[in-house]
């Protein structure tokens, strides 16, 4: 999945991966591989919905573009709900293109000044244990880092 870009194709029907008859590749006890869990986050309908792109995951790491056009507040920026969900796909996608399914338990976002445009997340694993891992974002417009993101991750 390292440097490729994640679209919503590819989930289940013929064609879709190394299973039998075309279904997707399964982990040991029938659940989601990390790879399946990216392309699965990648289309799910709000994702598609928010124009987020997948451009890149590896486990602990995790990069996820998104236009803020048509994402505007009435100050004509960015609305902070719009940089939250981009920082928050980055993060899930971080932490879920490994061996383990994870979920958030605890997220917090600093805006630190308004954004317009293409936004980027980068996610970075930064510590884990057996049972969490702890992730941080920084949602960039270019060079500039318009947000910082941290959030625990419990593996299930």
């Amino acid at each position: 999945m390292t440097g490729k870009k994640v679209s919503g194709e590819g989930m289940g029907g013929t064609g879709s991966g190394g299973g039998p008859e075309g279904s997707p590749k399964r982990g040991p006890e029938g659940e989601m591989t990390g790879e399946e869990r990216i392309i699965a986050l990648g289309a799910c309908p709000y994702a598609r919905l928010m124009g987020m792109e997948i451009l890149e995951a590896r486990p602990g790491y995790a990069r996820v573009a998104m236009d803020t056009t048509g994402k505007e507040n009435f100050l004509g920026v960015a609305h902070g709900g719009a940089v939250f969900s981009l920082a928050d796909q980055a993060f899930a996608a971080a932490a879920n293109r490994g061996e383990a399914l994870q979920v958030a338990v605890s997220v917090h976002i600093h805006y630190l000044t308004p954004a317009k445009g293409r936004l980027e997340a980068v996610a970075r694993l930064v510590a884990e244990t057996d049972r969490t891992s702890h992730i941080l974002v920084e949602v960039k417009s270019g060079e500039r880092v318009v947000a910082t993101f941290e959030g625990v991750a419990y593996k299930a």
